[in-house]
């Protein structure tokens, strides 16, 4: 997982698992590590926490930032890190970062689209899938122009899909975390794409859904 405790001078990355174990297993751990990070970065772009409550690290030769607070962080790392054996699976669909109003009204989200190709046998190096993944958290450090900018109050939670409940219920289940008295998210949302990136063993989408009125 991800090494947060190198010092900012130094460089934390991707820990690939030992070579004995399946190959797919290593492309899981590079995709945990990376949303651990990823959703940090979100989170402390969106300024809902002082600038105290997170620190300066590295991760593939970038500056990232990783929560202190030790509620924070724990939550970040469990959140992510628990959906490992169903990554390793390839049973989930998407992992949503959704913030609320003080109503519990969800006002925006942000959505990590995973594809992953569970029959790919060969090795996994960090290099051949690094570069797309540190775009990634590239284009989120720059992406503040199309971010909405939250009340006072907020919150939000990490929130998975699975692949048998998006292919059982589609449009509908993915509703499902939406209140049915929430006019605003009856009408199908406003997407913004971020990032999109194919590289075997998994391919990745990141979008940004706000209701269409």
């Amino acid at each position: 997982m991800v090494d947060w405790r190198e010092p900012a001078t130094t460089t934390f990355g991707v820990h690939l698992v030992q070579t004995e174990i399946h190959e797919f297993c290593q492309a899981a751990q590079i995709l945990v590590d990376f949303l651990e990070v990823a959703i940090t970065s979100v989170i402390f772009h969106k300024g809902l926490y002082p600038a105290g409550a997170f620190e300066r690290r590295k991760y593939m030769n970038l500056v990232v930032h990783r929560a202190v607070h030790p509620e924070l962080q724990d939550y970040i790392h469990s959140s992510v890190n628990g959906l490992f054996p169903f990554i390793e699976k390839g049973v989930v669909d998407r992992i949503a970062v959704v913030f609320f109003n003080a109503d519990n009204t969800p006002l925006e989200q942000y959505i990590f689209k995973l594809q992953v190709n569970q029959s790919y046998g060969s090795n996994v190096e960090e290099t051949d899938i690094g570069f797309a993944l540190r775009s990634f958290i590239l284009k989120l450090s720059l992406s503040k122009g199309v971010m909405k900018i939250l009340p006072q109050g907020c919150r939000w939670e990490v929130i998975a899909f699975f692949i048998s409940d998006a292919q059982a219920g589609g449009v509908e289940t993915a509703k499902l975390w939406i209140p049915t008295d929430t006019k605003q998210w009856q009408q199908p949302p406003l997407i913004t794409p971020l990032k999109s990136m194919s590289s075997e063993p998994f391919g990745l989408q990141l979008y940004l859904e706000h209701p269409s009125f």
